[in-house]
């Protein structure tokens, strides 16, 4: 399986297409951009749906949810918002299909059936959202209010990609109401915080925190922060935004609360999201031109354990010390498969599972039988050693951990390699086209360079990075002053 995939050196985006198909993670559908989701796709995004749940939720948050459907009244009550996501919106006008009388059973909307007010399919919800809060809110005791909801998106793209750019996608996005600004500041700022250790933590997916320039920013925030990538083609993906939305949403649908001075205050507001776009970071951070390769912490299957035999005796006494196995590895918390098909041959079973990026896989013949021994592959480096059955348990625990921090620690060096401090355009341009990779450059702080500089090179603004140092410069592109470098870089 893995040796039909194309090379990432001969054809990047080629190899991710195929690899997500291959992999059996997803394939597009019968909806123009859409895409289905398949069971073993799916399985990691319930691992990065089942953390980042029990996250959220230990930082005071609830889960909620809320209509799919926005009137367009309420979808234009805040300008920019409404602006921002005008281009990209599906908008239902219509309740009801009905026979088509010029052509025998087919079907035509019927043109009686239109609705008072077209409804938009929501890109994001803040406008249904704060227009609910309206009434939950009336004094300081109700805030603040800490809602998430898990729930799909549609945003009309026309050039898609597999987990990346989707017209439908899946998604959380928190909306919390707080009684000051500093609160909601801080909020958004934890909440970046939340998502970096994930991603370091549990897709083992090195990031950079920062803020977005304001003509990156979210439509209607007035500061956005997020956390930047670098994929192993050299590009940035956007990983996650945490968004300080003022007083803006507040205002628009008038949600007010009585201070303790008994004064009717506007609330401040903060929305932030990740999507399954996390799954086409993971696999472009990791894997490599065998297959998919998965940090043990989201893999679906962290253990795979397949018996190589000769007649029914040799596997009932293999699947009798492996069922010993799986036991106690279970009772650890590792999820493991024993593969016992008859309808595929070992040397099938391997590639497989080296396609899908299973951590760990364990071989056992009836020679290891004799021995007490197994055979132990890790997916991360391909490597494989002859481990004792005494032992195993205990190896293998140490191995998930080990494979977790070396997958991380790759991806740290790949990003260091490929991070570049610039002082020219000439040197900015160099590196972009021919290192690729993260940019740090002055800039002037004018959305006009930032223009001019993404017409030129085709790379944006990913953020000023929060824990950058302050250094005077010149910026890259104009030469006026510049009190701290930002991060340039060509991305998804």
């Amino acid at each position: 399986m893995s040796k039909n995939l194309t090379k990432r050196e001969e054809d990047y985006s080629k190899w991710y297409n195929e690899l997500v198909v291959k992999a059996d993670l997803a394939e597009n559908s019968a909806v123009r951009g859409c895409m289905v989701i398949k069971p073993y796709g799916y399985a990691i995004w319930e691992k990065m749906q089942a953390q980042l749940d029990k996250m959220f939720k230990e930082t005071g948050h609830e889960n909620a949810y809320f209509p799919l459907f926005v009137p367009k009244s309420l979808f234009e009550a805040e300008e920019k918002n409404a602006e921002g996501f005008a281009k990209e919106c599906a908008v239902v006008t219509h309740y009801r299909l009905q026979n088509d009388p010029d052509n025998p059973g087919k079907l035509r909307v019927d043109p009686t059936a239109k609705l008072e007010e077209e409804l938009v399919v929501r890109p994001t919800s803040e406008a249904i959202i704060w227009n609910t809060y309206k009434g939950w809110i009336q004094s300081y005791r109700d805030l603040p209010l800490l809602i998430n909801q898990w729930a799909n998106v549609v945003r009309w793209e026309m050039r898609t990609r597999l987990f990346l750019r989707t017209a439908e996608f899946l998604w959380q996005e928190g909306h919390t109401a707080h009684a000051t600004k500093s609160e909601a500041i801080a909020e958004a700022m934890q909440m970046q915080e939340v998502y970096a250790e994930f991603a370091e933590s549990f897709m083992a997916m090195p990031v950079i925190k920062g803020a977005k320039s304001e003509s990156e920013r979210f439509a209607g925030a007035d500061e956005t922060f997020t956390i930047e990538a670098l994929m192993q083609d050299g590009k940035a993906l956007q990983a996650g935004t945490s968004h300080f939305l003022g007083q803006n949403f507040a205002k628009a649908f008038d949600v007010k609360y009585t201070s303790k001075e008994g004064k009717q205050e506007y609330v401040w507001a903060t929305s932030w999201g990740v999507s399954t776009r996390l799954i086409g970071g993971l696999i472009m951070t990791h894997s490599d031109d065998f297959g998919l390769v998965l940090p043990p912490k989201l893999a679906p299957i962290q253990v795979v354990i397949v018996p190589i035999y000769k007649g029914d005796d040799q596997l009932e006494a293999i699947s009798d010390r492996v069922s010993v196995f799986v036991k106690e590895l279970r009772a650890k918390g590792i999820s493991v498969k024993y593969d016992n098909r008859d309808t595929f041959r070992p040397g099938a079973k391997f590639a497989e599972y080296e396609l899908k990026g299973v951590p760990i896989r364990i071989a056992m013949g009836s020679r290891d039988l004799e021995n007490n021994t197994v055979e132990v592959a890790r997916r991360d480096t391909l490597e494989k050693q002859t481990v004792s059955q005494d032992t195993i348990i205990d190896f293998v625990v140490n191995l998930l951990d080990e494979i977790q921090d070396n997958l991380f620690d790759r991806a740290i060096s790949y990003r260091k390699e490929h991070t570049t401090e610039v002082n020219t355009f000439e040197e900015f341009k160099d590196a972009i086209e021919t290192k690729g990779g993260f940019v740090l450059a002055h800039w002037d702080g004018t959305a006009e360079t930032e223009d001019k500089i993404k017409d030129l090179t085709k790379a944006t603004i990913r953020c000023i990075p929060l824990n950058g140092k302050l250094e005077e410069g010149k910026c890259v592109f104009s030469g006026q002053k510049s009190s701290q470098r930002v991060l340039f870089a060509k991305a998804y």
